[in-house]
């Protein structure tokens, strides 16, 4: 299975890494700023693929890239949330692509925020073939494998967006400013180049 599409930040950088507002990086972000996207909290973690292929019952796990690592303990988390069995129920003839966060202690600087004792695995997307799946049926399938899902936090317009994570708010994890957003559109896009359009903002590229 592909590895997931790469997250633009929604503005350029300059040389010192600083975001420069009001300039997009995508041509597209510009264009669809003022119409409806949804909002879902971004979990600092790990990237995860869960690659099930139906027909051979095959279950893989695997990192953002095909040479990433995935923590031992994370690896056996991972084992114990996904099984062939629970799998074969959800997708019974349907290839699928599971893309998620692992988090916890030891997985990221901020990991224990989420996961205070051990580690755990947040799903934030899902592909069946070509098809991305929409953010409730994405919650769906969190609910029916039992597994944790990143939450749905809003709608509006990419400036809303900003406005939210520039002041910060709690996550729904716990007392503790959330990493930002990461929003698309509510209308699944793509680009020229056949892109997915979807953007990330984080709280700590607006320092007040």
């Amino acid at each position: 299975m592909k590895e997931y599409t790469k997250i633009q930040t929604v503005f350029k950088r300059d040389e010192r890494k600083k975001i420069v507002e009001g300039s997009y990086t995508l041509p597209e972000f510009e264009y669809l700023k003022d119409n409806v996207w949804v909002f879902t909290e971004k979990v600092d973690g790990t990237n995860i693929r869960v690659m099930w292929q139906a027909a051979n019952r095959s279950l893989k796990f695997g990192g953002k890239t095909n040479q990433a690592q995935i923590p031992v303990t994370l690896l056996y988390k991972l084992q114990e949330l996904f099984t062939e069995s629970s799998l074969a129920e959800v997708f019974p003839e349907t290839d699928v692509c599971i893309y998620g966060e692992g988090c916890g202690a030891k997985v990221q600087r901020n990991g224990e925020n989420y996961v205070r004792d051990g580690v755990d695995f947040v799903l934030f997307d899902i592909k069946i073939g070509e098809w991305w799946l929409q953010p409730e049926d994405v919650v769906d399938v969190a609910n029916k494998l039992r597994i944790r899902v990143v939450p749905i936090i809003g709608e509006g317009t990419l400036g809303e967006a900003i406005a939210k994570v520039r002041q910060g708010f709690n996550s729904q994890w716990g007392e503790f400013v959330a990493e930002g957003i990461v929003a698309r559109p509510k209308v699944e896009l793509k680009t020229r180049k056949g892109e997915r359009i979807i953007t990330k903002i984080k709280h700590r590229d607006f320092p007040k």
